[in-house]
């Protein structure tokens, strides 16, 4: 995972090499354009969420370890320490996990035994897990994505039965989901990423026909798609985070690398 933190570094956590899963942890200062090694969490994991929260510190959840978690801890950037929290209700992996105005933390989805269609909040303040309303489809390798209204839109990818192209809407003041325009393609591994204007753009990912250089646009204020120019290469596990002045941080496998 890459997160951007408050100070403008970014924190890379876990992952696996060939040596298995990583408990290490990194950041990078994109001023001088280098890298440092930072204290390791206290699990090794691969295909977790990070989420950065208002208070700067970084909720890390679930993932993979030779079997699915549900553990969780927190990163401390001003002391660069990690303290572990309560276990979310559901072990997950290739979840969603987004900070929301009121300093809660919604996770949807993933997969442990099943593809998973459930959810559940953090409170940061307590740190406890409460389950929230459902999805209307179980998802994994989907995105997350909060309006500046406060509400979550969760798009596309796979269940049991395929890809997916819908997307549904959950609302954090009744805690509940409903359905928006579904997508022009159906897609898992893409990402998805909320402009100045407000609307939601998703690219890449893969889908029945292989990796994807495809976009589409989302527009909150019709609940509709409209196809996008393609990018410049099929992108598949990108991970992207806007940093200050609207660069780009792109951490990938089987695609390229770059900031921009």
């Amino acid at each position: 995972t890459a997160s951007v933190l408050p100070n403008g570094k970014v924190l890379v956590t876990g992952g696996n090499n060939n040596d298995g899963y990583l408990s290490s942890a990194e950041l990078y200062d994109p001023s001088t354009e280098t890298w440092k090694t930072t204290s390791r969490m206290n699990s090794e994991r691969g295909e977790h969420i990070a989420t950065v929260l208002i208070n700067g510190t970084v909720l890390v959840t679930g993932g993979n370890n030779y079997g699915i978690l549900r553990s969780a801890e927190l990163y401390d950037p001003s002391t660069e320490t990690w303290t572990s929290t309560s276990s979310m209700n559901s072990k997950r992996v290739k979840h969603t996990a987004s900070a929301l105005p009121n300093g809660k933390v919604l996770v949807t989805g993933g997969q442990n035994a099943d593809v998973l269609n459930s959810a559940e909040l953090y409170d940061p303040s307590t740190g406890i897990w409460t389950a929230t309303g459902s999805m209307n489809s179980r998802r994994v390798h989907h995105t997350a994505s909060v309006l500046s209204n406060g509400s979550v839109l969760v798009t596309a990818g796979q269940s049991k039965d395929g890809f997916l192209s819908s997307a549904e809407l959950y609302d954090p003041s009744t805690g509940t989901w409903a359905e928006t325009g579904s997508m022009n393609s159906g897609r898992s591994w893409h990402t998805a990423s909320i402009l100045t204007n407000e609307k939601v753009l998703v690219t890449g990912g893969q889908s029945d026909d292989g990796l994807l250089s495809s976009a589409e646009l989302y527009d909150p204020s019709t609940g509709t798609w409209i196809n996008n120019h393609n990018g410049n290469s099929s992108q598949e596990e990108i991970t992207v985070s806007v940093l200050t002045k609207r660069k780009m941080f792109g951490i990938g496998e089987w695609s390229n690398v770059s900031v921009v």
